[in-house]
């Protein structure tokens, strides 16, 4: 194997206009600093913005503008994620084009951000594609990551590098830059993690090596940030162990017993009991201002006559 060269773009995202001559001027900025540079990635929904009004059918222009740029550098390009239309769904789509300017693979985020990503269908299948010579390389989006089995199964198809575009804009990135660090330990692969601006996230993208260990973490500015990644780390890490000590694949590999949460209709009493997963609101408060007046109701009889409390 052989060390293989990453370009993430960090740059805003308009939610109002398209982003897609942007795009294009940001690879072309890449590609004339860093023309060693054999991969570019840009960020989820870097294209056309977080508003599922945009959605388009694929194949379409944007892919079409995207390989003819990747056949223009001759390079690996993924051009993050756009909404994509298909028989009365919306997905969250993201493209993998070759040198040559074909489009490789296609991937459906499994997990949109429930109950946020409204509207969006979950696609169902995993995605991993071959640079000849060099890896296998699994693409995973946002939300994706915090389910552990998503990134393992990509792992255990034989990805060496994950790539994952997300949009963070919200108060949870410095958890989502732990994940990022456990997912690639975990896995014994790089993680390269590539966000947006204003509208397309608040920046911090992430590359991590098969240890876990910070390469380089962007900051909250557009940045380009190209990475030549040595693959035999990988190798090594799974065969030794990371840093010499745990191999947790191997491990996971000869695990005699079974998971059965994962059992075909298993009943999961507990996960049934924590409640339809919609978005929080100001009801939740009241209905415990509610159970407080009650409690005091109950437990006060004399002091409470009177007492108005929170009831309208």
């Amino acid at each position: 194997m052989r060390p293989f060269a990453i370009a993430g773009i960090q740059m805003k995202v308009s939610a109002v206009n398209s982003n897609v001559e942007l795009m294009k001027l940001k690879l072309d900025i890449t590609m004339s600093l860093y023309p060693w540079v054999e991969m570019v990635v840009f960020s989820e929904l870097c294209g056309y913005g977080p508003l599922t009004h945009t959605a388009t059918e694929i194949p379409g222009s944007f892919e079409e503008e995207m390989q003819a740029a990747a056949k223009k550098h001759g390079i690996w390009l993924l051009p993050g994620t756009i909404f994509e239309k298909s028989e009365g769904h919306i997905y969250n789509t993201a493209t993998v084009i070759n040198p040559q300017g074909e489009v490789v693979t296609r991937y459906r985020k499994m997990f949109p951000f429930y109950p946020y990503e409204v509207g969006v269908t979950p696609g169902s299948g995993f995605c991993v594609f071959d640079v000849p010579g060099v890896a296998k390389f699994g693409l995973s989006v946002c939300y994706d990551m915090w389910f552990p089995e998503t990134v393992r199964t990509l792992a255990v198809m034989g990805a060496e590098v994950i790539i994952h575009p997300t949009m963070t804009g919200t108060i949870d990135r410095d958890i989502e830059l732990s994940i990022v660090r456990a997912m690639a330990a975990c896995n014994q692969c790089y993680f390269f993690d590539v966000n947006g601006l204003e509208s397309g996230g608040n920046g911090k993208s992430l590359v991590c090596g098969p240890d876990g260990r910070v390469i380089y973490q962007a900051e909250g500015n557009e940045e380009i940030f190209p990475i030549e990644l040595n693959i035999e780390r990988v190798k090594r890490s799974r065969e030794l162990g990371v840093l010499r000590l745990g191999q947790p694949l191997k491990s996971f590999r000869d695990h005699i017993g079974e998971f059965n949460i994962y059992q075909q209709g298993v009943q999961l009493p507990y996960l049934d009991s924590l409640g339809p997963l919609i978005k929080p609101t100001k009801m939740d408060t009241l209905a415990k201002l509610k159970l407080q007046e009650h409690e005091y109701e109950k437990n006060n009889p004399i002091q409470s006559q009177g007492y108005k409390g929170f009831s309208k």
